[in-house]
């Protein structure tokens, strides 16, 4: 069958298309339903997703061992996996362990997805590396210590720890959706000293859209603390 429509270009641009194998692809990607959802109804969504784990693959670029606290349905946990040894992916919602398994692990062979709650304790394999997503602002208030407490112990004392979530700032442009299951939105300077109880250092960045900013931290949609050397 003819590849291409019409007659008029030329070989040579045609012949960029000859090196692409997608023959080697037992089967294609499948986005999950909770991504597809959000690619359907509102696609820049994804793209703020990828930027957010693009951030946490630059700043964790060649650590040997990354433990990801709500991997959801494992899309983002893609991107920071081409950055590191070896990611433990976890998430206490059996819907997005599942897709992980189904749809994603067979693309990604250094990731190691796994259904828990780690509310229930820590996963004591002295991680170089942590890092949570847009996980903080579902956090029962009540339980935002435990799963911090949970989290600091995972890590070697070397260490760092980068928690990403909406700003209490942006809630005010929030659909009613999301508003519902954010429980726990925190200021910048907020989320700043919550960390400092377990880090002796915390590092704030500002996002907007795709753009990662040390800029004025109330006009900032989405909050980055980037910590380090755990307290013991």
């Amino acid at each position: 069958m003819e590849m291409f429509y019409g007659r008029s270009s030329s070989d040579k641009a045609k012949a960029a298309y000859s090196g692409i194998e997608f023959s080697k692809l037992e089967k294609p990607y499948s986005l999950g339903e909770y991504n597809t959802y959000h690619l359907i109804s509102d696609p820049k969504r994804i793209g703020f997703l990828l930027a957010r784990y693009k951030f946490v693959a630059k700043m964790f670029d060649k650590y040997e061992r990354v433990l990801e606290v709500g991997c959801q349905e494992g899309l983002g946990s893609m991107v920071v996996a081409k950055s590191v040894g070896t990611l433990v992916a976890i998430d206490f919602y059996r819907p997005h362990i599942e897709t992980c398994l189904r749809d994603t692990a067979g693309f990604v062979k250094n990731i190691d997805f796994r259904g828990y709650d780690i509310n229930d304790g820590p996963i004591e394999e002295n991680f170089d590396g942590a890092y949570s997503l847009d996980v903080f602002e579902h956090i029962d208030p009540g339980q935002e210590d435990l799963y911090m407490t949970h989290t600091v112990k995972s890590l070697a004392n070397h260490g760092a720890f980068i928690l990403g979530t909406p700003s209490l700032e942006s809630q005010k442009y929030a659909s009613e959706e999301s508003k519902a299951g954010h429980i726990n939105c925190k200021s910048g300077e907020e989320l700043r000293s919550f960390c400092q109880k377990y880090f002796h250092n915390v590092f704030m960045f500002g996002m907007n859209d795709e753009v990662v900013h040390t800029g004025f931290l109330p006009m900032a949609h989405y909050l980055f603390a980037l910590c380090v050397s755990p307290k013991r």
